[in-house]
């Protein structure tokens, strides 16, 4: 709709997670060492959680991507079940046939895959998504599949995906002989301030765009709006995109987040921070609180902008802080090198030139000594 206008190869901020579009902030690039930790060593329980809409499927498709190849991979979306409804759904997921009527034929079925897959060296990777909404009997179930193990080592390895919720569940004491079997626990964070910036003008690159679209204060309403929330980030500006289109806007400016903000009425943008008109007193005076309304948006959004820099600022100060310890440390370290190696040339000029001045005055001496001899043999011949 909006891509010829935008010059723009497709559309950079559909809701669905696309792994070819996921953006490595340095949370994502974390949660991804993490997770390729985990399932290069074939630990058996890994632990992915974080808000809604923080690109937690995203990255589990991105890594489905990177091990497909050397895994067998099956992801479970549907958590509102019984044990055995999951058992019957794994099944399915690895393309067996369960048994509908028998759960320890079932169970028997799914060690004899794993056995087999075990001994073509074919690790199993199963991955349960939007785990939070487990049940107790299901996690305990959960549980006992990873006593499924060789002699050595498990013969599969469980991926739990949920929001923060599902952690909060597995630190409860029922759940501990669970949680004391999780090798790998990360929280995918929301995105900076500065990040949300690199994620749009990502994007928008990503999709053959020009990377300044969105002004610094519509990416700084947008920041505010989404709590840095990769999701909420995308409902906007493509809401944003075509509203620009329509009214052919080249450059989306912040009235044009404020309108979609109001035309979307806070549907599907909600985060955790207080409507701030919620606030102003209402006086009957409609254009004298919708004045206040917008210098006060405005002036958190400013708020907003310098808190992400002094943010930025500060990790810059720390790392030039690290670098300037390290730099003075090795400065120290090579000045004393360098006295060590000074006192030693020293002690060899000082060696050298005592030797030397040893022989010159054993010279002198005999200099001294020969003139002394011909003086005598002179005046030996005079007399």
């Amino acid at each position: 709709m909006y891509e010829n206008f935008y010059g723009l190869k497709e559309k950079p901020f559909q809701i669905v997670p696309n792994p070819n579009y996921l953006y490595m902030s340095s949370v994502h690039e974390n949660a991804l060492t993490y997770l390729e930790y985990g399932l290069m060593e074939n630990v058996g329980f890994i632990l992915l959680t974080g808000k809604v809409g923080t690109g937690k499927t995203t990255l589990i498709r991105y890594i489905i991507n990177q091990f497909e190849s050397t895994k067998d991979i099956a992801v479970i979306f549907n958590t509102n079940v019984s044990a055995n409804e999951l058992i019957y759904l794994i099944l399915q997921s690895f393309e067996l046939k369960p048994d509908p009527d028998s759960k320890s034929k079932n169970i028997e079925m799914f060690y004899e895959f794993l056995i087999s897959r075990y001994a073509q060296n074919r690790p199993v990777l199963l991955i349960i998504d939007e785990a939070q909404n487990l049940s107790d009997a299901v996690i305990e179930e959960i549980r006992m599949l990873s006593n499924l193990q060789s002699e050595d080592q498990s013969l599969i390895q469980i991926m739990l995906v949920g929001q923060p919720e599902l952690k909060d569940r597995l630190q409860k004491s029922a759940h501990t002989p669970f949680a004391q079997r999780i090798a790998v626990n990360f929280f995918l964070s929301e995105l900076t301030y500065t990040e949300t910036e690199s994620y749009i003008a990502y994007r928008l690159e990503k999709a053959g765009g020009n990377l300044n679209i969105f002004s610094p204060e519509a990416i700084a309403l947008i920041y505010n709006i989404s709590n840095g929330i990769p999701r909420i980030i995308n409902l906007i500006c493509d809401t944003a995109l075509v509203y620009g289109f329509g009214y052919e806007f080249e450059t989306i400016d912040a009235p044009v987040i404020e309108q979609v903000i109001k035309d979307k009425g806070g549907l599907g943008i909600q985060n955790e921070k207080e409507n701030t008109a919620n606030l102003l007193p209402s006086d009957g005076n409609n254009e004298i609180s919708e004045m206040y309304e917008d210098r006060l948006r405005r002036l958190e959004d400013v708020v907003m902008q310098m808190k992400g820099r002094m943010n930025d600022i500060i990790e810059q100060v720390k790392k030039l802080e690290g670098n300037a310890r390290w730099l003075q440390k090795s400065l120290n370290q090579n000045l004393e090198n360098l006295l060590v190696r000074e006192r030693k040339e020293h002690n060899r000029l000082l060696e050298a030139y005592s030797k030397l001045k040893v022989k010159y005055d054993s010279l002198i001496g005999k200099i001294s000594k020969g003139n002394t001899k011909k003086d005598e043999m002179k005046g030996t011949k005079k007399g």
